[in-house]
């Protein structure tokens, strides 16, 4: 219990320290807080699950190292961005929808077919780790074609103390970067103890808090950016940290394991699909007025409740299994698909009556 209190703690203090440090920095070097979010946060927020999955696979733990990737990408779209948007509406740059968010979605689909065989290999994570290698050379790029542009319109203030403000905000974010991982080790620890107190099974505590657990970080970073109006900061370290996961995480993982990573038949019929769909559900919410809603993201967080609900049925081996399939397609799939061309209808007609005015 100690354990869980002192970890939330250390979580609260390093999110909110990031938070405002990164905001600080893009101001000072012209960078816009997307491109802060997609890159030293969403980076910094997943090193949890980087430290994870790379112990993992040198100890030939395969399946925790995936599983976590997985599961935290699940974690971070659905639940997140659900608890962000539902807590203030998150708007969305125009750079993801037509940029970061099919990247993602490209990644996913390249990791389910890296997959197929059962396996990611050496070869496969070098091609993933490339991904991330070229992704990161070209939002640096981005960054300076922005610092260019905004060198003029820094504050007088500002261009002062900026080499100092610099470097006190640098040590600011590294800090909260250590507070996020040694606090999300005892949350998770804590959490793990709670569960085994209450009787709950070692699989329902890998397939929850431990991938929830890594995903703390990005989790009380997006709601606090949410909070506080941070909107770029928010949806940009949720997507950014997923595409880190996938080419980063997952290669690193794959390159240095003694073995090919496996990917067990359920992950690759089950888990991998969801985490596809759910970054393929992110288009047509970001579409529809560049805006994630608060019934969007209730709506996200209410997957989310199902997939903790069909892994908790799965893993008990439960009769119910069939029964709950049968209602996911016959009940749930229509309302979703029928919410969708709601939200898009209402969105044109927005956007036409506003071009009329």
């Amino acid at each position: 219990m100690y354990q869980f209190i002192f970890g939330l703690i250390l979580l609260i203090i390093g999110a909110e320290a990031l938070v405002r440090a990164a905001s600080k920095l893009a101001e000072l070097l012209g960078i816009s807080p997307l491109i802060i979010g997609l890159t030293i946060v969403a980076f910094g927020t997943s090193s949890p699950e980087l430290a994870v999955s790379i112990k993992s696979s040198i100890t030939g733990q395969a399946g925790v190292a995936v599983g976590n990737v997985i599961g935290s990408n699940i974690f971070n779209v659905l639940f997140i961005l659900g608890v962000s948007a539902m807590i203030a509406p998150l708007v969305v740059s125009r750079q993801l929808i037509r940029l970061e968010v099919p990247i993602m979605i490209v990644v996913s689909f390249l990791v389910y077919l890296f997959s197929l065989n059962n396996n990611i290999g050496m070869i496969e994570g070098i091609v993933l780790f490339l991904g991330i290698l070229t992704y990161t050379i070209f939002q640096i790029y981005q960054s300076r074609n922005q610092r260019n542009n905004a060198k003029c319109e820094l504050s007088p203030e500002i261009k002062i103390n900026r080499q100092k403000s610099l470097i006190i905000n640098l040590i600011i974010v590294l800090v909260g970067f250590i507070f996020l991982i040694i606090g999300s080790q005892f949350f998770v620890n804590g959490s793990v103890e709670i569960a085994r107190a209450l009787g709950v099974s070692e699989l329902v505590i890998g397939l929850t808090i431990v991938a929830a657990g890594t995903s703390l970080p990005e989790l009380l970073t997006s709601v606090l950016a949410s909070i506080r109006g941070k909107c770029d900061l928010a949806v940009g370290n949720v997507v950014g940290s997923n595409i880190f996961n996938l080419l980063a995480v997952l290669g690193l993982s794959a390159i240095i394991s003694p073995e090919d990573l496996n990917v067990s038949a359920t992950a690759l019929s089950s888990d991998l699909p969801v985490m596809i769909a759910a970054a393929v559900a992110c288009l047509p919410v970001f579409f529809t007025g560049h805006l994630i809603s608060r019934w969007e993201g209730l709506l996200f967080l209410g997957y989310y409740i199902i997939y903790m609900a069909y892994l908790f049925i799965v893993s008990q081996q439960h009769d119910a299994l069939g029964n709950f399939i049968l209602i996911m397609f016959s009940v749930v799939l229509p309302i979703t698909v029928i919410t969708f061309i709601i939200f898009t209808v209402r969105s044109n007609q927005l956007n036409k009556k506003s071009d009329v005015r």
